[in-house]
């Protein structure tokens, strides 16, 4: 696969799910009495907890710093080789990102529990919001979470309040 369809899919992708996401937004949001709505309804309820809330802005402020510079890259360096690398190592961090969230979202929904999981090449932490701290549940969740992987994954699960 050459640079340019590899481009082409990356931008088609962003597109498409901003598309689905623009799409699934409710229709009464751009409305003006849609807007008046949503300003008076204040009462808020969080239903993660505040430790993984933080877990994920930490994470992605993170991701958002390596990817500027990878980008910064790109842009200025005149040396291919260096160009094609940092494209992959930007094309690695998206992987692991959708990965990611697509691992949190599989843990909840099998689950029913939230979860922040980062991985960092073989190694995944996986932080969960769950006051019962249950080794058969974590066990299960390494068995789910290892089932995306074709080779072995060093998983370890934290529990947190």
């Amino acid at each position: 696969m050459n640079r340019q369809n590899l481009w082409f899919l990356t931008l088609f992708s962003l597109i498409l799910i901003l598309g689905v996401y623009y799409i699934t937004l409710p229709s009464d949001i751009f409305s003006k009495s849609g807007v008046e709505n949503v300003s008076k309804n204040i009462d808020v309820e969080v239903s993660q907890s505040n430790k993984l809330v933080s877990l994920r802005v930490e994470r992605d402020e993170k991701i958002s710093s390596v990817m500027s510079e990878l980008q910064d890259k790109i842009i200025s360096s005149t040396d291919t080789k260096e160009k094609n690398t940092a494209f992959e190592e930007l094309q690695v961090l998206n992987l692991a990102k959708g990965k990611e969230t697509y691992l949190e979202d599989k843990i909840l929904n099998n689950f029913k529990i939230n979860s922040f999981v980062e991985i960092n090449n073989d190694n995944i932490n996986i932080t969960i919001s769950s006051k019962e701290h249950n080794s058969s549940i974590a066990n299960e969740i390494m068995r789910s979470v290892q089932e995306e992987f074709e080779d072995k994954k060093n998983i370890t699960i934290k529990f947190t309040d």
